[in-house]
């Protein structure tokens, strides 16, 4: 007699499974655990093994549903009679039609008959739709962003095993990386955006947020300098600023010089965070005499180190799901950016043409994912009370680098802190100033 293959019970709930696709062809001889099928349920997918060794013969259809307990296919020992299907599938309704077969004439070497099985499966794969690959190596290739048609398989009938993927994966991280075509996008004309609160009496503080943020970054600190009058610059490329075409450092500096000199403020304390950082010490270094203070919040331009993929991945992200992660690597404690705050920054990020202005803006300052502007001459040459803030924690910035600011300068770490001090202790920042100023 021959032996079932019966449907198994993956779950609790489940009352019938779902053939995904055979790794054994009709007629194939098996050993007991070898992979039979696949089957997919509401909740689950799964590889089932051979119950015995045996011939298959009488497979149920790929996309066939089959209740639970019921066979679907049998196998037959050596020289046992194959006739008649011995029952009839359950679902029978359900299936999926089966591919035509191939009709060839019976070749007399056994490299023709390989060729031949080969060339029949190929074609029953196109039938059907599907890729022969285990559960395991579709659920690693759709982890790494693979697409399992592309790959080779090994196992029985070109089958994509785990080791399959776990091999593409290794050889595609050696791979160099293909040339990026480059962006562009349609650049703009007109003056940076500049913002003022209302009310606080005294010298004013100037404000300049870091890349891929805006001016409204700086809500939690202003919290606790209402008593001060606030000024805010948007970048090029940013906020409300015009998307202008910026394709070095100096050109940066210079239009955000432009702002400041149009304000015409006789003093100011200056307060620059990452890329507004850089600025501003190059700002303190050419307009010193027009600033009380400077204080500078994980500022760039002080090595060339800096997480290029989390600037990239910001640029790239279209959607909500994919922006997320790299916001939530700025900071130490990832609740922080919860997921109403992400969509909210992605409402900001929807326009093609900021987001492109900020791809371009990002390969003329840090190419190939490193600071190309070094500023710790022009750190050195300034006399302005300075006070650098940094967080152990950034993952965008190292903080070491603030050690390579001159012993004139205060230095304020922080633990438990990553590359938005201003947001993730901004009280803290607030007294600082607070009484600094």
């Amino acid at each position: 007699m021959p032996t079932e293959v019966i449907m198994p019970k993956v779950d609790m709930d489940m009352a019938k499974g779902k053939i995904m696709s055979w790794h054994i062809a009709e007629g194939d001889r098996v050993s007991k655990g070898d992979p039979l099928f696949d089957i997919e349920t509401d909740k689950a997918a799964m590889e089932v093994e051979a119950p015995a060794d045996g011939i298959l013969h009488h497979t149920a259809p790929e996309g066939m549903d089959i209740p639970i307990g019921t066979p679907c296919a049998w196998l037959y020992a050596e020289g046992e009679e194959v006739g008649e299907q011995p029952a009839p599938f359950a679902g029978q309704a359900g299936a999926a039609p089966k591919p035509e077969p191939v009709e060839a004439d019976v070749p007399n070497d056994t490299k023709s008959v390989e060729a031949e099985l080969e060339l029949v499966d190929a074609i029953a794969g196109e039938a059907t739709g599907k890729v022969r690959a285990t559960p395991r190596a579709r659920s690693l290739a759709s982890g790494a962003g693979l697409n399992i048609v592309d790959l080779i398989g090994t196992g029985p009938r070109g089958r994509v095993q785990e080791l399959d993927v776990e091999n593409e994966i290794a050889l595609r991280d050696t791979r160099p990386a293909p040339l990026a075509a480059p962006v562009t996008f349609k650049a703009e004309t007109g003056a940076l955006a500049v913002t003022r609160s209302k009310g606080g009496t005294g010298t004013p503080i100037m404000m300049i947020h870091g890349f891929a943020s805006d001016a409204t970054s700086w809500a939690p600190m202003e919290a606790h300098l209402k008593h001060r009058p606030l000024i805010r610059i948007d970048l090029p490329g940013h906020g409300k600023s015009p998307k202008l075409r910026i394709d070095s450092f100096a050109e940066l500096v210079r239009e955000v010089r432009r702002a400041f000199d149009d304000l015409n403020l006789d003093a100011a304390h200056l307060v620059g965070h990452s890329l507004g950082g850089a600025v501003s010490i190059a700002l303190a270094d050419t307009r010193a005499k027009r600033l009380s203070s400077l204080t500078l919040i994980a500022p760039a331009g002080l090595g060339p180190d800096i997480n290029g993929d989390a600037l990239s991945g910001m640029c790239r992200a279209t959607r909500a799901e994919s922006l997320g992660p790299w916001l939530r690597s700025l900071v130490a404690n990832e609740d922080i950016v919860t997921d109403s705050y992400v969509r909210l920054a992605m409402a900001g990020r929807e326009d093609t043409n900021l987001r492109a202005a900020q791809s371009c803006l990002a390969d003329s300052l840090f190419p190939d994912g490193v600071q190309a502007f070094d500023l710790r001459a022009a750190l050195e040459r300034i006399d302005t009370p300075t006070r650098i803030i940094w967080g152990k924690q950034d993952a965008i910035i190292p903080w070491k680098h603030a050690l390579r600011a001159p012993g004139k300068m205060a230095l304020h770490l922080f633990d438990g802190v990553g590359h938005m001090p201003q947001i993730e202790c901004s009280a803290e920042l607030g007294r600082i100033l607070s009484s600094s100023l």
